[in-house]
């Protein structure tokens, strides 16, 4: 079975330099690509004040809004909550999610809060699927903490179905590949065919290695190739996308 994932930061619906919102163009391009399967980071639940002032700001959730009806199933994982509302991790299926679970990660001291968001997808034939969207800390203590975090959920799960983990590693140093490969056997879709992570930050001159698709239990991946526009202007993140045959 072959399928295509995506992941993208979507910088809560606003350029990369905060001055406009464009999740309605955000959604067109996360279409264009037709994924199976999207993992989304730094989506916006809730916020009031934006819902009051910020024009085209949609009446749902960011996360179902952009499903719309190409994507029949989406979760949600709550981190970041303040007095106008919450954010955090997404994912997007046109499988139906099972199960999902966001499993809080955080450490202690005044950074944002952060989850692993953890669904189980049923596939066609019976099948299930692992899909765990991230989204790491920005200190290098707490990566590796949450990095542990994530080498037990992954050892957890049973060794005969597959594994996909996507999203913000924040992991600049690129210290996550020999640790995740060590404890939970996960290959990273790029690193492994091209040598290295790629370059995802910042999206219009992108540099720093921060967006990872880690894969366990697929008989191949290989990664995609998407043009930088639309995308330079959509985030501050640059998209990943990677085919991956189950």
């Amino acid at each position: 079975m072959n399928l295509t994932v995506l992941t993208i930061n979507l910088h809560k619906g606003f350029g990369a330099f905060n001055r406009r919102f464009v999740l309605p163009e955000l959604r067109e391009a996360v279409r264009s690509v037709s994924a199976d399967v999207v993992f989304l980071q730094e989506v916006m639940g809730e916020h009031e004040l934006h819902a009051a002032h910020v024009p085209n700001w949609p009446q749902t959730p960011h996360y179902e809004f952009l499903a719309d009806t190409l994507w029949n199933d989406y979760a949600y994982g709550r981190n970041a909550v303040y007095p106008q509302g919450h954010h955090g991790n997404a994912l997007l299926s046109k499988f139906i999610i099972a199960r999902h679970h966001n499993h809080d990660v955080s450490t202690s001291g005044p950074e944002e809060k952060r989850g692993l968001l953890h669904c189980v997808l049923s596939l066609p034939g019976g099948r299930a699927m692992h899909a765990i969207c991230v989204h790491l800390g920005l200190r290098a203590s707490q990566r590796r903490q949450q990095v542990d975090g994530l080498c037990r959920l992954v050892n957890d799960l049973s060794p005969h179905e597959p594994v996909v983990v996507a999203g913000d590693f924040n992991d600049w140093e690129q210290k996550a590949h020999d640790q995740l490969g060590r404890c939970a056997g996960l290959r990273e879709v790029f690193v492994h065919a091209q040598g290295r992570a790629a370059r995802t930050f910042p999206a219009r001159w992108p540099f720093l290695r921060l967006d990872r698709i880690y894969v366990r239990g697929a008989r191949i991946h290989r990664p995609m190739t998407l043009p930088r526009r639309p995308w330079s202007h959509l985030s501050d993140h640059a998209p990943l996308a990677a085919e991956v045959s189950l």
